[in-house]
Parts: structure tokens; C-alpha cells; sequence
């Protein structure tokens, strides 16, 4: 069974992700985890209006204040969906990726919640900040899909995508998997991305049919044996070619409500895709 007892929630200002936010409360309220929201302040963040350091900063109220701005965005639903919940606000100052891991590892997080981008200016500092976060820890990591900001609706786990790559980790990212299928009543699908069954050539591509097969079938026969091995029963997907593409394409075709994969410091062809993923799917990634 699932055992997410303590959830650290890193949360940016101005511009917090409310998308985020409420899926890390849909979790928390299932599995009755504590939050620890986590905010790393920056030169950015004063400009915002978190206090300096003194008795303001320390009399400063983090979750008041991302109540107040999830108003100004026309969500009324937060402050409820937050109420009741145990959540823990705590300030950090330095560089926010070495933050993030080292109070995950502090408090013993079972789950690190955090959006994948950026907005405006600082797009490319918090992917960077969360491609660090994945290769410094071994806590599983959720990333909030990789779109912009929109009308927050609810949240609710119906269908998950596990990306599977035959690799040392296969087994416990299939077994995440399987547990957030079974907890949220939701239907798995196993999808497997062998390498391009195309040659190029004058006029374009075309695919070679004993090379499909071969991959495929090896791959259908993986995937049996994980199952038969680990006693779960799920859908199958295979492709073949570019993975993030590849995975995208299931992601919408299985109507996922989220990716389980590999965290990225690990092993596989996903390995090398691993942000390259989080990017492509529109929506959240557990890396585990």
C-alpha cells in the first residue's frame, strides 16, 4: 500500500501554480498527508512582498497570502478545498533546488509536488530548478502538467499512463503505478517506446515490417512477464520512435489523468528523455 504521509509542496511568488496546489490538496485529503509548503525566498519574492528578514518575515502568513491570490485569479475554490487539511509553511533561503532536496530530505517527504515551468521571465530558471530536484533526490517527484495557467478545474485521477522501459527500476515504477490505479479506482495502461522501425531513404520513410514485428513482439512479451510477475492486469500501449512524442500521443489516445515514469537519474531510454517527457505530456508527471 501507498504510504504518503508527508507531501512538500514548493511554492513560488507571485506566481504560485494553483494547478498544483490543488492537486497536491486532492492527495493529501486521499491519504490524509501532511503538507509541508515550502517557499525559497529570492530577491523576486521581496519585490513581490514577502517581508525581509525580522519579525515580519517571521509573523508572515504563506498560506493567507496564496489564499488572497488565488482570489485575484478567480478561484474561490482553494481556501475550501485547503480546509482541513495539515499544512506547515516553511521559509528557505539559497539556491531553490539544493533547498527543495535538502528539506525533502529533512523531512523525510514521501512526495515532492511542484509545477515543471515557469511563467514569463522566469520559464527557463524554474525548469531548470526542476530537472535539479529530479536528479538530486530519491524522493518520487509530481510535476504539474506542462501547459500555462488556466481555469483550475477539478482534479480527479480516471486513467494512468506508466511508461515502462525494461530497466532496474521497472518494477517499482510499475508497482507506484499500479498502487495509484488500485487507491483511486482508476484504469492502468503500460506503454512501452521501442526504437524507430523506419529507414529513410529517396522519397521519404517507410517502415520496416520484420523489424515492427520483432520489436513489438519482444516488447508485448516484457510486458506480459511484468505483469505475470508483479499479478497486475493493465492495457497495453507500444510505439516507436521519439518518446516524448510517443508517450504524448498515449497520454491523449488513453485519456490519462497521469504519467508514472522513471526519475531521471536512472537508467533506460527514458533516462535521457526524462524532462524532454515532462514537457511533451499536458499532463502531471510522477517520476518515481
Amino acid at each position: 500500500m501507498l504510504n504518503i504521509k508527508k507531501i512538500l509542496l514548493p511554492v513560488d511568488f507571485p506566481n504560485a501554480s494553483l494547478r498544483v496546489v490543488h492537486q497536491a490538496a486532492t492527495l493529501a485529503r486521499h491519504f490524509h498527508s501532511e503538507i509541508v509548503m515550502l517557499h525559497v525566498v529570492t530577491a523576486r519574492s521581496h519585490a513581490a512582498g514577502v517581508p525581509e528578514d525580522g519579525p515580519e518575515l517571521a509573523k508572515w502568513d504563506m498560506l493567507a497570502e496564496m489564499v488572497r491570490g488565488a482570489r485575484k485569479n478567480l478561484d474561490q475554490s482553494l481556501e475550501p478545498e485547503l480546509e482541513g487539511l495539515a499544512i506547515r509553511c516553511v521559509l528557505a533561503k539559497g539556491d531553490p533546488a539544493q533547498a527543495i532536496v535538502q528539506t525533502a530530505e529533512v523531512e523525510k517527504a514521501d512526495l515532492i509536488m511542484m509545477p515543471s515551468h515557469g511563467f514569463t521571465f522566469n520559464r527557463f530558471l524554474l525548469g531548470s530548478v526542476t530537472v535539479k530536484v529530479l536528479h538530486g533526490t530519491e524522493c518520487p517527484v509530481w510535476t504539474g502538467g506542462h501547459v500555462e495557467e488556466s481555469p483550475v478545474h477539478e482534479f480527479a485521477i480516471r486513467n494512468i499512463l506508466c511508461a515502462v522501459d525494461f530497466g532496474p527500476r521497472s518494477h517499482k515504477t510499475v508497482s507506484w503505478a499500479a498502487q495509484m490505479a488500485a487507491e483511486f479506482g482508476a484504469h492502468l495502461t503500460l506503454a512501452h517506446v521501442t526504437p524507430s522501425v523506419e529507414l529513410w531513404g529517396p522519397g521519404g520513410s517507410y517502415v520496416v515490417p520484420e523489424w515492427k514485428e520483432s520489436l513489438v513482439g519482444d516488447a508485448s512479451q516484457h510486458l506480459a512477464d511484468l505483469q505475470q510477475d508483479m499479478s497486475i492486469k493493465a492495457d497495453v500501449f507500444i510505439g516507436s520512435g521519439d518518446v516524448p512524442k510517443v508517450l504524448s500521443l498515449a497520454a491523449t489516445q488513453t485519456k490519462a489523468d497521469l504519467l508514472v515514469t522513471v526519475c531521471y537519474p536512472y537508467g533506460g531510454n527514458l533516462r535521457i528523455h526524462g524532462y524532454a517527457i515532462i514537457c511533451a505530456v499536458p499532463i502531471p508527471v510522477l517520476s518515481v
